[in-house]
């Protein structure tokens, strides 16, 4: 008789189980689909219709500089250098900022940005679940950046933070597991990206990105980079930009 009732609990709790782990995978599979559709959400917003100032900061190896700069889509020069290193800028320098600016913009015409759109940076299907509460839901993925060179795939691991209320991913944190080498003769020890978001009436805007690197090149030089831009000031401009 022991062994019946036994054989029955046994049998009780292989059903339990399998029940669970069909929840649990549902679960997954609703938690994909949100990220889903706030990355959409990302994709569909039209970055070019916002005007916005961005406060930049550059720390490399202790030389220091910074900036303040304003974007507007309307205007005949979209870029404007209000501040460089806490001083208003020069002729020489607003010259030379203007012709950076023509030249990043010419370089993403062609295809050359080094920006990867959130469904390239961030590998759905290997999404699991961190945690999940009433406000949040973090998600673990892998990553790989192509352009970070063949070595730092399966180097990188990345985490999101999904903020409930307003259905958007409001941070993005990757770093790297083990050393990698990006290109010939430069080895990263410690690399950390770190991007957050606002969603203003519905459009997923950059809010803060960060990036800290350590490591060397050709061996004898140190790299101690890091590098934060602030995003402030957004205000929506109506009229289609091409």
């Amino acid at each position: 008789m022991m062994n019946k009732y036994y054989l029955l609990l046994i049998c009780f709790g292989a059903v339990f189980n399998v029940s669970a782990a069909e929840n649990t995978s549902a679960e997954l599979a609703s938690f994909k689909e949100k990220m889903n559709r706030a990355i959409i959400k990302v994709e569909q917003t039209e970055k070019k219709r916002w005007s916005y100032k961005v406060s930049r900061y550059e720390d490399e190896e202790g030389d220091i500089s910074s900036s303040i700069e304003e974007y507007s889509p309307q205007s005949s020069e979209r870029w404007l250098l209000k501040k460089i290193n806490g001083q208003r800028p020069t002729k020489k320098q607003i010259k030379k900022f203007a012709k950076k600016k023509r030249e990043q913009s010419n370089a993403k015409q062609q295809g050359d940005n080094i920006q990867l759109p959130l469904r390239k940076l961030i590998n759905p299907e290997s999404l699991s679940l961190v945690s999940n509460d009433e406000k949040h839901i973090v998600m673990a993925f892998n990553v790989d950046i192509h352009k970070l060179g063949k070595d730092s795939m399966g180097k990188l691991q990345g985490k999101l933070v999904y903020q409930k209320d307003k259905q958007f991913i409001e941070k993005i944190t990757i770093w790297n597991n083990a050393d990698f080498s990006p290109m010939f003769s430069a080895n990263i020890t410690e690399l950390a990206l770190t991007f957050t978001f606002v969603d203003i009436n519905g459009a997923v805007l950059a809010k803060k990105n960060e990036i800290k690197m350590k490591g060397s090149f050709a061996y004898f030089t140190e790299i101690n980079e890091t590098s934060l831009d602030s995003f402030s000031n957004y205000l929506y401009q109506g009229k289609q930009v091409n």
